[in-house]
């Protein structure tokens, strides 16, 4: 990698943090006009797609409606089981890569679903369902770049690909690079930083998370569900969980990453709670960032 300047940093946002999801039953959906409306009077000039069917699939009506806002597109997420019906999930990445290269981004990030609704239960993969997987994320890739688009894979939290050895092993069995998330992995149990440090070459698209070290325990213990706790807040804005976001920032940058830095801090909306609140938590997110920023 060669050495960026804090010029170059590209910030952009994505709708999970004002709460829209795709699994049923998340929490309150705000509209999108009001979270690209106010993603927008927070200075924030890029965003990904969110779940499908959230905002426009017709790549003219997506232009009108983000250009409204002053919005460009970085891309979306995509959550597709790859351990079977491989074919399925490489006609959805199409799709997708089609509808995001005609808005003018320039990645798909790609998670292993399990096929199961939500996050909170994980199967066991055989040996034979893995190295499926790990051909299907190759085949997304290769029909992502038809369209002019990186693929990047995204260990998250109730996917096949969550914990430490799953990372690694996954980085051994294929040369796809990550979305590095710092809140997914951590709470995985990997230290993203070390992970950064240990693989600088294969950080191709970064998730800036904060969390609350508590929590995250208690999920990967089994005590609570993923999606109670997030509703507990167990994503907190930069800089108030236990993240070592200043030190994650500071080495990519000296590494030379030169992707986008993408504010997401997942949150549940509860149908009778505050409507300010992601507002409010991604503008404290933006400044912790900034004064990061100003130190590097």
């Amino acid at each position: 990698m060669t050495t960026s300047t804090t010029s170059d940093i590209r910030i952009a946002a994505a709708p999970i943090s004002w709460g829209v999801c795709e699994v049923p039953g998340w929490g309150r959906v705000l509209d999108a006009p009001t979270v690209l409306r106010q993603m927008s009077e927070l200075g924030v000039r890029a965003t990904e797609l969110g779940p499908p069917g959230y905002l426009p699939r017709d790549p003219a009506e997506l232009r009108a409606l983000l250009e409204t806002h002053r919005l460009s597109l970085v891309g979306g997420f995509l959550a597709v089981p790859l351990h079977e019906r491989p074919e399925d999930a490489v006609r959805a990445a199409a799709d997708s890569a089609a509808l995001f290269a005609a808005c003018g981004a320039d990645v798909l990030v790609l998670a292993a679903a399990t096929g199961l609704a939500g996050y909170d239960d994980r199967p066991a993969l055989t040996e034979q369902q893995w190295q499926t997987l790990v051909r299907a994320a190759g085949e997304v890739a290769d029909k992502a770049a038809r369209h002019g688009l990186r693929t990047v894979l995204h260990p998250h939290i109730g996917t096949h690909v969550e914990t430490l050895v799953e990372v690694e092993r996954f980085l051994a069995d294929s040369d796809l690079s990550l979305c590095l998330d710092t809140g997914h992995l951590m709470i995985g149990g990997t230290d993203p930083v070390d992970l950064a440090k240990r693989h600088p070459d294969r950080v191709a698209h970064l998730h800036l998370k904060d969390v609350r070290a508590d929590l995250a325990d208690r999920v990967r213990s089994g005590e609570i569900g993923y999606q109670a706790a997030v509703a507990e807040g167990l994503y907190a804005p930069l800089g108030d969980g236990d993240v070592d976001i200043e030190a994650m920032v500071r080495f990519v940058h000296e590494a030379g990453y030169d992707g986008w830095y993408v504010l997401e801090q997942d949150t549940a909306l509860a149908e009778d709670g505050p409507l300010d609140r992601p507002q409010r938590d991604t503008a404290r997110s933006l400044a912790r960032l900034a004064r990061i920023l100003d130190r590097l």
